[in-house]
């Protein structure tokens, strides 16, 4: 039949492509609750394989490796759930303060809004500062127990997803890098595909270890200046600041939102934007000199690129989502080819000129 295109026609190739890519991602948004703590068990495994590998080195059985890893995992994330804890419970109770802060703070922008009536009606109802008699009590919304007890099997769940995709991929990844590299592609390949998940591994690795170092600088320099100007908790802020900032661009954004609640609570006047303006400054320094300094060096990915990733990835799974763009990305980037053993873009050669005919 003459209408019908062949199965190498590009058109008909790139239309089952994006066919392809569109149900994966359907799939991965249908299926969040098991694939979003699946996926990052296993960008948690190749950012820790080293640690394993070196353990290995040591003579340690690879079982007891992983187990070893697993524990040092769970326990660094139960560390860090106690130092953030006192902050949260800090928060909720402060809430009905933030909330009267707010509305004084509207109160006195009235004037400057007073065209907008029916704005100040929703503000007032949203922040809860008006009951049925139209007088304000500073009580906001308790969240429902129940409905926080309902989430907590699902939490529970999602962490032993993570924890059992974490240790299976440590005790296992070799043994996955060569069954996938043996059927992706014929034995010619093979060798190639296997030296792409190594260096995929190892650039992964790397870029977790430089961004948690800039992390960490991070936010012992936020907590150092929120000590000097006398905002309660500047370590549990410097640790949140370290947290959050793996996160990118939405990370950030909480972390000045948070500030200027706690100026809100802490301060008056212009002090109020003290600890936002100061993790600002030293956000600024961070992502336009700090990272692309010492991240560029190994991997360098247009940033359109990135911000693409995080948007999708965010979109699908949240915070999860945002903490595995980039490696997935990587991950993605080093499989295609594009990107060196050392992390640089490749550079196609230049096309080689026809030869002159021969006379």
């Amino acid at each position: 039949m003459a209408g019908l295109k062949s199965p190498a026609d590009p058109v008909l190739r790139l239309a089952v492509i994006v066919i392809a890519v569109l149900m994966c991602f359907g799939v991965l948004k249908i299926a969040g609750d098991i694939l979003a703590p699946m996926v990052l068990g296993i960008v948690a495994g190749v950012i820790l394989a080293p640690i394993t590998d070196l353990l290995e080195r040591w003579k340690i059985p690879s079982g007891v490796a992983s187990a070893i890893v697993l524990a040092l995992g769970i326990s660094a994330v139960a560390v860090l759930v106690v130092l953030i804890e006192p902050l949260v419970w800090r928060v909720v109770d402060e809430l009905p303060d933030i909330k009267w802060e707010v509305r004084s703070i509207i109160e006195q922008f009235r004037g400057v809004i007073r065209g907008l009536d029916a704005m100040n009606e929703e503000v007032g109802q949203a922040l809860g500062t008006e009951n049925q008699n139209g007088e304000g009590n500073g009580k906001g919304p308790i969240p429902d127990p129940t409905a926080t007890l309902l989430l907590a099997p699902l939490v529970l769940a999602q962490v032993l997803i993570f924890a059992g995709t974490l240790f299976f991929f440590l005790l296992t990844r070799r043994g996955i890098y060569v069954w996938i590299s043996t059927w992706v592609g014929d034995r010619r390949d093979t060798v190639i595909i296997k030296k792409r998940f190594t260096t995929a591994e190892r650039l992964v690795a790397r870029y977790f270890l430089t961004i948690s170092i800039i992390n960490a600088g991070l936010g012992a320099s936020l907590g150092a200046l929120l000590m000097v100007i006398g905002l309660p908790g500047p370590l549990i802020w410097g640790v949140a600041a370290t947290l959050l900032n793996f996160i990118l661009y939405l990370g950030p954004i909480m972390v000045i939102c948070g500030l200027l609640l706690a100026g809100l609570i802490a301060f008056e006047g212009l002090m109020v934007f003290a600890p936002a303006a100061i993790f600002l400054c030293l956000n600024m320094i961070e992502s336009q000199f700090v990272t692309p300094a010492m991240v560029g060096k190994h991997i360098s990915v247009n940033p359109l690129l990135i911000f693409a990733s995080l948007v999708v990835w965010l979109w699908m799974w949240g915070p999860i989502g945002g903490i595995v763009a980039i490696p997935v990305l990587v991950i993605v980037l080093v499989m295609l080819d594009i990107f060196d053993s050392e992390g640089r873009a490749r550079k196609r050669p230049p096309p080689s000129e026809p030869e002159p005919p021969v006379a």
